[in-house]
């Protein structure tokens, strides 16, 4: 199998729950490959297709591979390379603010440490 249904690989893949649901993803506009905006459910993709969908957040994904079934969540890992950058494009050695588990909610110290820490005293409230 070389190429497969978008709709098919959506379902397959685990990216949405019914095939139904990929279809009216596909059919709504909101499914990318390679950069171009399709409008139909039947679009074939190929290995090597950057797909990008928009659920909840946009998701950039990589077809490496086609499955005859839907299978378990970890066998559709194998199907495809996910390329966000993470939340908010945020670079993996940028620093994060956290806290150690179990110390409770922030004083109001604390969050003033941290708007400090994120530059937001200037903002008035």
């Amino acid at each position: 199998m070389d190429r497969q249904r978008i709709d098919k690989w959506l379902w397959h893949a685990r990216i949405v729950r019914t095939r139904t649901a990929a279809s009216l993803l596909a059919n709504g506009g909101q499914v990318r490959v390679n950069g171009v905006r399709i409008d139909n459910s039947s679009r074939r993709v190929a290995v090597g297709d950057v797909i990008t969908v928009t659920l909840d957040r946009v998701r950039i994904l990589k077809v490496l591979a086609f499955a005859g079934r839907r299978g378990s969540a970890d066998a559709t890992r194998g199907l495809y390379e996910d390329l966000d950058p993470g939340p908010l494009g945020r670079a993996a050695g940028d620093a994060v603010a956290t806290r150690e588990p179990g110390s409770g909610r922030p004083t109001k110290r604390d969050r003033r440490d941290l708007d400090r820490m994120l530059r937001r005293n200037d903002i008035q409230r």
